[in-house]
């Protein structure tokens, strides 16, 4: 199962990713201008903190990009691995930004003082950028909450950050003008530049830090925390399922990999299990903003399982048929009797290995069981009937006065008789007493059948339906 956004969507989040790289840039060339203009160490420092905006954006951009683009031959989990590659990049330059803003801070403090100038445009452009910040972020939140996107929910919340270290920049600058502004003897409060530059290389370096231990994360398929968890409870709140087993999750950009494992009853049909493991990746995709859930169902014993449904799950795991399965209880020993279905194309040999191997298997499972004795028939492959011609009206009466001989049966209302390759296939519809136990009742037609085939010449299959009789007849 595979979740998606649609085209709409798309567009909106590529048009968000947009505005904010523009923002970005413009805010950037500002910060970049202003810094080199007034000798701000902090304002440079500043717009190395806009470069981590501006980083963000672009791979908010592209994520959004390639999440359109669906998983190719070559690439079945998709391309989102190339943002985690990027961003480790980009921490490396980053962090060699923020050594260079730290010597310079350091130099300026201690061995070689800068003048500052053109405070208040300084200042003008600080506010521009805190007031920018907090609209790019309130923006993109918007979008992010609306079409559930990470990336561009992570792009907002770097704003926000934005917003904190130009706060800190705005204050040191004001601190400057503040010193200039009272005279001579407070131009030490210049040093309060260099101390801001300083401050915005640490907020920058542990972004950048954060940034690239997430990337080395998702590189190294590391889970999101919890995650495994929730999904097993509610892959476990699926009817039907026993258990859960191994879960598996990996990210892969914006994409989120499910592989997990359920236990469902193995006595449950084919359809019964594929049912159940659609349920679980439905309520597993839930979970997902986006991504694929991929459900394994493993067979399982059940709970107070009978024995037919115990010989059934065994002998469909050998790809065999049973039918017939009879225990008989003799003190404390259990004796089990069963009509296997075999292909019809094997040899007796062949045929007897397989039942041989039915028998190992349940010993194993069924240790309660003390000896099997199994009866070998031909697997039944539906066949066309023969065109229905004349049937002589003599075989009819013959097949009633047959079956009407047998005591305790009332009569056969219904008789249907077809041409078949391997003989006449033959139905009756008798009547019964009503308070015969079903035992008994399975008597009666078991006779009928067999006084049918040896009686009638021509017959290949007999099946007796019995009725109850009505107490008024």
């Amino acid at each position: 199962m595979t979740l998606g956004s649609d085209s709409e969507a798309a567009r909106e989040k590529r048009r968000a990713s947009l505005v904010s790289l523009l923002a970005v840039v413009a805010l950037i060339v500002l910060k970049v201008g202003v810094g080199l203009i007034s000798g701000s160490l902090a304002i440079v420092a500043q717009a190395a903190d806009s470069v981590l905006d501006l980083i963000a954006t672009i791979l908010a951009f592209f994520a959004v990009r390639m999440a359109e683009q669906p998983p190719d031959a070559d690439h079945p989990y998709g391309h989102g691995k190339v943002e985690n590659l990027a961003a480790l990049a980009e921490t490396l330059l980053l962090l060699v930004t923020c050594g260079w803003i730290v010597y310079e801070a350091i130099q300026r403090l201690f061995f070689r003082p800068a003048a500052i100038e053109s405070g208040l445009w300084a200042i003008a452009v600080m506010v521009l950028s805190i007031v920018t910040s907090l609209w790019l972020s309130t923006y993109l939140m918007a979008v992010a909450r609306r079409q559930r996107s990470q990336s561009l929910e992570g792009n907002a919340l770097n704003f926000r950050t934005d917003v904190l270290s130009s706060s800190v920049v705005l204050l040191g600058l004001v601190v400057v003008e503040l010193g200039r502004w009272l005279g001579p003897q407070w131009s030490w409060l210049e040093k309060a530049d260099p101390v801001v530059a300083l401050l915005v290389a640490f907020f920058v370096a542990r972004t950048s830090l954060q940034l690239g231990w997430r990337a080395v994360k998702e590189l190294l398929d590391t889970a999101p925390p919890g995650l495994s968890d929730r999904i097993a409870a509610e892959a476990g709140a699926v009817p039907g399922v026993q258990a859960v087993g191994a879960v598996r999750v990996r990210r892969s950009g914006a994409l989120t990999f499910v592989d997990l494992t359920v236990q469902v009853m193995r006595s449950a049909s084919l359809e019964e299990a594929h049912q159940i493991a659609s349920a679980v990746e439905r309520r597993v995709g839930l979970l997902l903003e986006q991504g694929d859930v991929v459900v394994h169902v493993d067979p399982v014993q059940q709970m107070g399982e009978s024995l037919p449904q115990a010989m059934s799950a065994i002998a469909a795991r050998l790809g065999l048929q049973v039918h017939n399965v009879h225990a008989h209880q003799v003190r404390d020993r259990t004796f089990v009797d069963l009509d296997v279905e075999v292909a019809a194309d094997l040899t007796l040999a062949q045929a007897h290995e397989q039942v041989s191997r039915l028998e190992e298997v349940v010993r194993q499972e069924l240790p309660y069981v003390s000896d099997i004795h199994t009866h070998i028939e031909p697997s039944t492959v539906p066949v066309a009937a023969l065109p229905a011609g004349e049937v002589d009206e003599a075989l009819r009466a013959r097949i009633i006065q047959v079956v009407e001989g047998v005591e305790g049966l009332s009569g056969c209302p219904k008789l249907y008789i077809r041409p078949d390759p391997d003989g006449l296939d033959v139905v009756l519809h008798c009547l019964a007493d009503p308070h015969l136990s079903v035992a008994q009742a399975h008597r009666l037609a078991e006779l009928a059948e067999k006084r049918l085939q040896v009686q009638v010449p021509g017959i290949g299959q007999v099946h007796i339906h019995l009725e109850p009789q009505s107490e008024t007849t």
